[in-house]
């Protein structure tokens, strides 16, 4: 267990931040490349370092064809929910697609409701109900009625990756892997890349990492190896040193880290009523998740 009480405060920061930028970064990069060359090019870079640290670990790489079958379940939805994440933030600004993500919950939620009969309460029928007045008045830029599928189309793409990671979840706790969170990681990657590089090797796109600029690299560097590689490794680390609450509780932050990061880095218009809005999808996810 951590003993360290500074290290065990700050470190669950480490990967909420990253995180949190990471809408950022990809932001940048969408200015330069394809979201389905961001998804290989970050699960590249990744999976490498994962390889690094699994034989550094001396962990057997040996997987039954039981296991595959539900990694290759997993991959599937993760790589149609980072797809359509990463595709509606083409079209919608940083802020907005951190603090839609943050809605995922309310989705694992209801899911739970019809998948695994998992009561919902009162106060977590409240907290959604808060929850979508919130994202409403987001999409809608302060008019919950103003709100329709043509302008608000990247809102509405992120919104739906939600609901993905809500699929994924659910399936994700109906499965059972026999192996490490870290193992499970470093193959689920894996297989992602396989299903998505098949989609991605032509003369367009080669020409396009050849142009990549040094601020795109840094930006895909930045992705690759600190939000997918240590971040999952050192989210994998708390997870199993400390109580899922209390690691989760971390996750609220999330939002207010990529509010603050558009704003500073990308000058994107910050405007009250979005902060507003933030702040009361951000209660009702709280009371979503407080029982």
């Amino acid at each position: 267990m951590i003993k360290n009480k500074t290290i065990k405060f700050f470190l669950p920061l480490i990967p909420i931040i990253f995180w949190g930028l990471s809408f950022i970064a990809t932001k940048q990069l969408l200015k330069e490349i394809s979201p389905e060359l961001i998804i290989v090019m970050r699960l590249i870079l990744a999976i490498v370092l994962l390889l690094a640290i699994l034989i550094f670990s001396r962990v057997s790489f040996s997987i039954d064809l039981e296991n595959v079958k539900k990694i290759l379940l997993l991959s599937t939805v993760a790589v149609f929910h980072l797809w359509i994440q990463i595709t509606g933030l083409k079209f919608t600004s940083a802020s907005n697609t951190g603090w839609i993500i943050g809605t995922a919950p309310i989705f694992i939620a209801i899911l739970g409701y019809f998948y695994f009969k998992e009561k919902i309460s009162f106060k977590k029928l409240i907290g959604i109900i808060i929850a979508f007045s919130g994202l409403l008045l987001l999409v809608g830029k302060g008019n919950p009625f103003n709100v329709d599928l043509i302008n608000n189309v990247g809102d509405w793409l992120v919104l739906l990756s939600s609901f993905t990671w809500g699929v994924y979840s659910i399936i994700n706790k109906k499965i059972t892997l026999s192996f490490s969170p870290l193992k499970t990681i470093f193959y689920l990657f894996l297989v992602m890349m396989i299903i998505i590089l098949p989609f991605n090797l032509n003369e367009q796109n080669i020409h396009s990492i050849i142009k990549l600029s040094a601020v795109g690299w840094m930006n895909i560097m930045f992705l690759g190896l600190l939000c997918s590689g240590v971040s999952y490794v050192i989210w994998a680390y708390l997870l199993r040193e400390m109580s899922s609450a209390k690691v989760g509780a971390y996750l609220y932050i999330e939002p207010f880290i990529t509010f603050l990061g558009a704003w500073i880095l990308l000058k994107e218009d910050i405007s009250l009523i979005m902060l507003l809005s933030g702040v009361i999808i951000t209660v009702g996810v709280y009371l979503v998740n407080k029982e």
